[in-house]
């Protein structure tokens, strides 16, 4: 993993700061010694840098009195969850203190009456997820990490997961929130019911924001009932194209499936490789396809996405009807990241977001890139939604190789922009793609979110660096 150089070291903290620190969180909230900080400068990027110190918040007074304390002597606060972004928003890469908010991790209220809860930011989200079940409810955003990532991360990177096709992401699923702004104020946004016009929509603004404007202390998140029944299958075509094709006319059809995952040939390669699946050699892309709802209509809801995943090159459809199906069905789907852990532990990994008719175009274009420049690109992701995960293969200690990775990167994101696409759909900006948004945010645009983040954050202290890119020096 290598160690962030994009800033200067620094200025040591003065031991009045380090004690203000430990009269606010206490002595066993704080940790100065870099051999303790040094798991807390890292995400799951290939970005580390040490911080200078870290905290452990316990209570939205404690991040306010830290937030003050940063203000007082112009130290960098950097909010964090678990670390699992990946894009080095939570990288200290220059210099000051790691606020973690692991150890807020209470459900606050499970209200099923007013399908709300109140949690706190470490909350992890499978946790959540356990807890609701047992009064019939769910929680939308469902990521891969969902093990080990925290609500508050959910929030900070708008993170939302296969269901986000059907049921959309965080800021669709979050009713307020409690913050502490830049600044050290207490802001409450939002409302507790679902409808709500009085003001602007903050929360909506500071969900996928990155800590750049506030720390959010606690959230009431909208639940949705568990459904009455779920039905899974796999639909292989003999190319992307032909899934592409598919994909464009489930969308079409009235019955939107709760999850509809694809990867493409070379994801398949891969898989066929390091698992002993036994996928047929013809296909060439695969959709995973659940759809949910009454158990009444259940099957007629089936049988209409399946009608309209059958297009011209099908290969074949396999239908999972018990939980031991269910997840040979997934298996395929769930192989892909070992294996791309085996040949590439250190790719690049990108989420960018087409348009669902764009998708064809985009996996071809891709493919003229890899061949380009010599870099293997492995494809899958939320096709639903157009959200495409895609990975560049690379060694970072051949520097030849990731000057081509670089340039191929470069073009990639000229290409969904020029699809109409977003260079993010839920992994966020960061550090990682901070230095292209200025192609996709109109110079007009990006002035005036430099003058809200000013707002918010007069002297600059929240996660300095990431999210947008510097402002010009006048």
């Amino acid at each position: 993993m290598s160690t962030s150089d994009s800033e200067p070291p620094a200025p040591a903290l003065e031991a009045d700061f380090i004690s203000g620190l430990a009269a606010i969180v206490g002595d066993d909230g704080l940790l100065t010694d870099p051999g303790d900080c040094w798991p807390y400068g890292y995400d799951n990027s290939r970005r580390q840098a040490l911080p200078q110190a870290v905290v452990f918040g316990t209570s939205h007074r404690q991040v306010q009195q830290v937030v003050a304390l940063c203000n007082r002597y112009r130290v960098s606060l950097i909010a964090r969850g678990k670390g699992t972004g990946t894009t080095g928003a939570t990288v200290p890469d220059r210099g000051g203190i790691i606020l973690s908010l692991e150890r807020m991790n209470r459900i606050l209220k499970i209200d099923p009456e007013n399908r709300i809860a109140r949690v706190q930011p470490g909350v992890i989200n499978q946790a959540l997820q356990q807890a609701l079940r047992e009064h019939g409810f769910f929680w939308p955003p469902d990521p891969t990490s969902a093990a080990t990532c925290t609500i508050g991360g959910n929030l900070a990177y708008n993170s939302a997961g296969p269901r986000a096709v059907k049921y959309n992401t965080p800021r669709e699923n979050t009713l307020g929130l409690l913050a502490v702004t830049g600044a050290g104020e207490e802001i409450r946004t939002g409302v507790v019911t679902t409808k709500g016009v009085v003001g602007y929509d903050l929360t909506r603004l500071l969900i996928g924001s990155e800590g750049t404007l506030a720390i959010i202390t606690e959230a009431t998140l909208k639940l949705t009932p568990q459904p009455e029944a779920k039905t899974t299958f796999q639909a292989c075509y003999r190319d992307m194209h032909a899934a592409a094709k598919a994909v464009s006319a489930i969308m079409a059809q009235p019955i939107t499936p709760c999850a509809l995952e694809f990867m493409d040939g070379s994801a398949l390669a891969m898989v066929r490789d390091y698992s002993d699946l036994a996928l047929p050699e013809e296909v060439g892309a695969l959709l995973m396809i659940e759809v949910d709802g009454p158990a009444h209509g259940l099957q007629a809801s089936r049988d209409a996405v399946m009608a309209a995943a059958r297009v011209d090159d099908t290969v074949s459809i396999n239908t999972a009807d018990t939980p031991e199906a269910v997840e040979r069905l997934w298996r395929t789907r769930k192989a892909l990241s070992p294996a791309l852990r085996n040949v590439a532990p250190k790719k690049i990994n990108e989420d960018v977001v087409v348009p669902v008719s764009c998708i064809p175009d985009l996996i071809a274009g891709l493919e003229t890139l890899a061949k380009q420049f010599d870099i293997q690109i492995v494809n899958f992701g939320h096709a639903g939604n157009g959200n495409i995960h895609v990975n560049l293969l690379t060694d970072p200690d051949d520097s030849g190789q990731m000057q081509r990775a670089h340039a191929c990167l470069d073009r990639t994101f000229d290409l969904v922009l020029q699809l109409g696409g977003t260079l993010s759909g839920e992994h966020g900006v960061g550090l990682e793609k901070r230095d292209y948004i200025d192609r996709e945010v109109d110079p007009a645009t990006l002035r005036l979110m430099q003058a809200i983040r000013r707002q918010f954050d007069p002297n600059g202290i929240l996660n300095p660096g990431k999210a947008l890119p510097p402002e010009p020096t006048p």
